[in-house]
């Protein structure tokens, strides 16, 4: 039997702190190729350098009149117009642009040898080959210099980036149809307790069905890992004890239900006894105090594997999951954990609580624009899966306030798809 000290209980941001420190020493998986299309999600396991300057011209940024800026220093300008360039095309003259003579100019493409500057066409009337323009443009505007955003040979995305919209043009750009992307993370799910059956089942009277493996499941996939639901443990120590050793073989073993300390919840206890080092028994938090977070050491000269005992009620299961599970899974698939940030937006009715605990409470985010603001669900308990449902962020009560009056600007924490 260990006899690993439990860290006790931690203030919300302490515990996030921990948390957030031991997702720094975790390493992720081996790298694999993917295509483009296909990594979206994932992290980087290799920089993308660019294969050329970008822009690989200087570019029009506005549908107009390629010109020199001297020539129309002084207003109206009369010019001539000695060419059309689109996109795609190019400026076929042997000779720059000389004095007094402008190149239409469509955006995007390239501005003509001897053009410092783009008139845009509102600024312009035109007869024939022949413009005037009314509103002069100084040198360089609406025109970017080539090389200007990057240079051939200079890293456009780091190793560690995740890959969004943006990541992924940019990879497109410089023809990466395929990238070196960090392996998923494996996350073990274990639901505990005799009176948890599966989804499929016809519960009984004093049995619900398993959904924290579902939400869990579900979280997990939208943070980038790939989640392995394991069966149902029992409130028996042996069983738990071989699923618990199951759900090790992953890199990060999630459990709800059992962190409490009722008769029957037995995980620290198993935990425990397989060496454990727990980083904290318990958060200041509504809901989701009991939560425990530790790490596992090695099994047959593997590495050390985290873990994060969750409360069975869903909703404490689906909060400290987005409080404690996300940094640990950015770090497994590659990236720097990311900081935890609050929005703001104004309280729309008077809120009154307890002091003592940091509270995420179901909330509804509504209004437009700049007119943001907040109101607090009407639920019964971190059982109350239907009023979170509902919700599309959690309200944030710090744990020294006792009243939050409406049309104050309090902390919300958005709901993650």
């Amino acid at each position: 039997m260990s006899t690993a000290t439990p860290a006790g209980l931690l203030p919300f941001v302490a515990a996030r702190h921990a948390v957030e420190a031991e997702a720094r020493t975790l390493r992720p998986s081996e790298p694999e190729l993917c295509g483009l299309l296909e990594a979206r999600g994932r992290v980087l396991a290799e920089g993308i350098v660019a294969d050329r300057d970008f822009p690989p011209f200087p570019r029009a940024t506005r549908d107009g009149y390629a010109v020199r800026a001297v020539d129309v220093a002084k207003l109206p300008a009369k010019l001539k117009v000695v060419a059309q360039i689109r996109a795609g095309s190019s400026w076929q003259r042997a000779t720059p642009l000389g004095a007094a003579e402008a190149a239409e100019i469509m955006t995007g493409a390239p501005a003509p040898a001897g053009a410092d500057a783009v008139v845009m066409v509102e600024y312009t009337a035109r007869s024939r080959d022949e413009i005037e323009v009314r509103r002069g443009v100084g040198v360089g505007e609406n025109i970017v210099p080539a090389g200007a955003e990057a240079r051939a040979g200079s890293q456009l995305l780091p190793a560690g980036t995740r890959l969004g919209a943006a990541q992924i043009s940019l990879a497109a750009s410089v023809g990466a149809a395929d990238v070196h992307v960090y392996r998923r993370p494996r996350v073990a799910i274990l639901s505990t307790g005799d009176e948890v059956v599966d989804i499929a089942a016809e519960p009984g009277p004093n049995q619900i069905r398993n959904s924290n493996s579902y939400s869990l499941a579900a979280q997990v996939g939208a943070a980038g890992g790939l989640p392995v639901p394991l069966p149902v443990a029992p409130d028996e120590a042996g069983a738990l004890r071989r699923l618990i050793l199951q759900g090790l073989a992953s890199d990060l073993l999630l459990i709800t239900g059992g962190v409490s300390v009722g008769q029957y919840d037995l995980v620290e206890q198993v935990l425990a006894g397989l060496g454990a080092e727990f980083l904290f028994t318990g958060a200041a938090i509504q809901p989701g105090r009991p939560a425990v977070f530790g790490r596992v050491p090695p099994r047959s000269g593997a590495k050390p594997v985290p873990f994060l005992g969750l409360p069975g009620n869903p909703v404490s299961t689906m909060v400290t999951f987005e409080l404690f599970a996300r940094p640990v899974l950015d770090a497994l698939a590659g990236a720097p954990p990311a900081p935890l940030r609050f929005l703001q937006a104004r309280l729309k009715a008077d809120f009154q609580t307890k002091t003592g605990l940091t509270r995420f409470l179901p909330a509804l985010l509504g209004g437009e624009f700049e007119n943001v603001e907040v109101e607090v669900l009407k639920w019964q308990g971190s059982g109350d899966m239907a009023a979170t449902a509902r919700a599309n962020c959690y309200l944030v009560v710090p744990p020294d306030r006792d009243m939050l009056r409406a049309g104050e600007l309090v902390s919300v924490l958005p709901v993650s798809a």
